[in-house]
C-alpha cells in the first residue's frame, strides 16, 4: 500500500573544481543533491543510490560498470564543440588547432567525451581581445546557462539524442605537456599573441634539431 508520497529525487554531483560549485547550489534550490570529489566507485554508489549522476569538471575516468550500473544515465558538461578537443585543455586546444568552439552536453560512454550529445552550442571569440582566462571563463558561462535552459529537459529525459559527427580531435595532458614544454604559458595574454609566440617557439626548436 502506497504511502502517498512519491520517491524524492537524488542527483549525484561529480566535480574537482570550484568554478561548478555555483551550478552545484543551483540545483540545490530544487532538487535533493550529493557532490562527490573522489573517483566514484560501485560501493559509494550503491549507498547514494542516485537517480542521475552529473560530471563537471571532473578529472576521474568512470568506469564502464559504474555506467552500466547507471544505465548510460550519466551527464557530462564538457567546455568544447564536440567532437573537436574531446580530453584535457578542449579551450586551449581550440584555439591552437583553430578548430570550432563551444559547449556540450553528452551522455558518458565507456570511452571518453565520445557519448552521444544532447545538447551543445557554438561560441565565438574575437582572438584579439580574448584570452585564455576569459574564453575559459566565458566558456564556464555559457555551458551553465545551457545545462539551466535544459535541466528539466535532461532531469525528465525529454531529449532527442545526436550521434557525434566522425572525427574531431582529442588531446590528452601528456600532449598538452609535450607541446609547450618549458614555455611559459600567460593566461592573461592576447589569444592571438600566445599563438604567435608559440608558434615561434616550435619553430627555432625545429630550426635547432636540424
Amino acid at each position: 500500500m502506497s504511502n502517498g508520497k512519491e520517491k524524492e529525487y537524488l542527483i549525484l554531483f561529480l566535480t574537482n573544481n570550484t568554478n561548478t560549485l555555483d551550478l552545484y547550489k543551483w540545483l540545490l534550490l530544487d532538487n535533493k543533491v550529493r557532490i562527490f570529489y573522489d573517483k566514484i566507485n560501485m560501493s559509494v554508489l550503491k549507498k547514494i543510490s542516485p537517480d542521475i549522476i552529473i560530471s563537471y569538471n571532473y578529472k576521474y575516468i568512470i568506469d564502464k560498470n559504474i555506467i552500466t550500473y547507471m544505465k548510460n544515465n550519466i551527464v557530462n558538461l564538457h567546455i568544447s564543440y564536440l567532437p573537436w578537443n574531446k580530453g584535457s585543455n578542449p579551450n586551449f586546444w581550440s584555439f591552437i588547432d583553430d578548430t570550432p568552439k563551444g559547449v556540450s552536453i553528452h551522455l558518458i560512454d565507456d570511452t571518453l567525451d565520445t557519448g552521444v550529445i544532447l545538447f551543445q552550442k557554438k561560441v565565438f571569440f574575437n582572438e584579439k581581445n580574448e584570452t585564455l582566462r576569459t574564453s575559459y571563463e566565458k566558456l564556464h558561462l555559457e555551458i551553465k546557462a545551457l545545462f539551466k535552459k535544459n535541466w528539466e529537459k535532461i532531469k525528465n529525459g525529454d531529449y532527442v539524442i545526436k550521434n557525434q559527427t566522425p572525427g574531431g580531435s582529442y588531446h590528452d595532458i601528456k600532449e598538452y605537456e609535450k607541446f609547450i614544454g618549458d614555455t611559459e604559458i600567460d593566461y592573461d595574454e592576447p589569444i592571438f599573441i600566445l599563438k604567435k609566440r608559440l608558434r615561434n617557439v616550435k619553430n627555432e626548436k625545429k630550426w635547432e634539431k636540424m
